[in-house]
């Protein structure tokens, strides 16, 4: 049994904002993230009766809507008092949850957030082809929005997202990826959908083009410390509240940040053991302790996580520009959230 890891520092880290700032998000949208959830379930209806009985497995099974909450939150920030806005939250945690599908697929996985994976339970086929229903119903309600430039930055994100999970595939296995392959793909496969969804907000209220590139800017900084964390947290304890096994991305042979620190500051025997396990592919059950072993001398983990800060940090002083409200305060409040998280 693997170790469990606690990243030094992270404790420090932690701000009340942190703790509390879904529940004070979720305060500030709440009569729209009802409305949201509605659209959700109202669009997930299919007369074939796998599609929704498919897909409400995962949507309800306790994502806690953060993109449609930044979306709607933006929006509000801005000054919009519309209701398009509802649909593309709706969109957004559709073409969310088909990401999922899939990615559960490709990965092989049994369980998300500590249940049986859709395609555990219905199969690979029907997982990959509810999720590309999911992304058809998306560009539905994008289209119903009447407004082509939330179309085009919601379905170019799609298409990143997707060429994101393609980079990944080739980057799989490969322990001469570079920090930049690395961020390129993380940029696309996570912080796409992060900062269409904030930008989006500030698209349909009209917002100046400086309010668009703060949230913009804002989105995919978060995204970025978002995943770099997520990465860190494949090797930590907290992985059991997740209701994942702790080194998922090592037995597949994903190449993530704090592999790549471990290998380049590794001597020639750490990197034949780098290149044995995730190269090649041979791994026994003694190997992901060495594993997070080496991550943890090298300090693999805590740097991870320090990057993901630095991230963090870019995503606030995004929102410098915005007069300070209930709003800056909860989207900063997710910052902390999503780098300090263990769920």
């Amino acid at each position: 049994m693997a170790v469990v890891v606690k990243f030094e520092g992270a404790k420090s880290a932690r701000s009340p904002a942190g703790d509390n700032a879904v529940a004070q998000l979720q305060s500030l949208v709440a009569e729209e993230l009802t409305r949201v959830n509605d659209v959700i379930i109202d669009r997930m209806e299919s007369p074939v009766e796998m599609i929704p009985n498919l897909a409400g497995h995962l949507i309800n099974s306790g994502g806690k809507r953060i993109r449609p909450m930044i979306t709607l939150a933006a929006a509000k920030m801005c000054g919009y008092r519309g209701e398009a806005q509802l649909k593309l939250a709706a969109a957004e945690e559709f073409i969310h949850t088909a990401t999922l599908l899939h990615d559960d697929v490709i990965d092989e996985s049994d369980l998300r957030r500590g249940s049986p994976t859709a395609n555990t339970i219905w199969g690979n086929q029907a997982s990959v082809l509810v999720g590309d229903f999911l992304f058809s119903r998306s560009f539905q309600l994008m289209v119903e929005t009447d407004n082509v430039r939330v179309l085009d930055i919601l379905s170019n994100a799609s298409a990143i997202i997707a060429e994101g999970e393609v980079m990944q595939l080739i980057t799989a296995n490969d322990t001469s990826t570079t920090e930049d392959n690395y961020l390129k793909v993380i940029s696309a496969k996570t912080a796409a959908l992060f900062e269409a969804a904030a930008q989006v907000g500030a698209v349909i209220a009209g917002a100046p083009a400086g309010e668009e590139n703060a949230l913009h800017s804002y989105g995919h900084n978060l995204g970025i410390a978002f995943q770099i964390v997520d990465d860190a947290l494949d090797y930590s304890g907290a992985q059991a509240k997740l209701g994942k096994t702790i080194g998922d991305d090592f037995r597949e042979g994903k190449v993530t940040l704090p592999i790549l620190l471990a290998f380049r500051r590794g001597n020639d025997d750490e990197r034949a053991f780098w290149n044995r396990t995730i190269v090649d592919g041979e791994q026994d059950e003694a190997d992901l302790q060495r594993a997070i072993s080496l991550l943890v001398k090298h300090d693999a983990l805590k740097d991870t996580i320090e990057r993901a800060r630095h991230y963090g940090a870019m995503a606030k002083d995004a929102l410098a520009i915005f007069p300070e409200s209930e709003y800056t305060k909860a989207l900063n409040g997710i910052v902390d959230f999503c780098i300090n998280r263990t769920y």
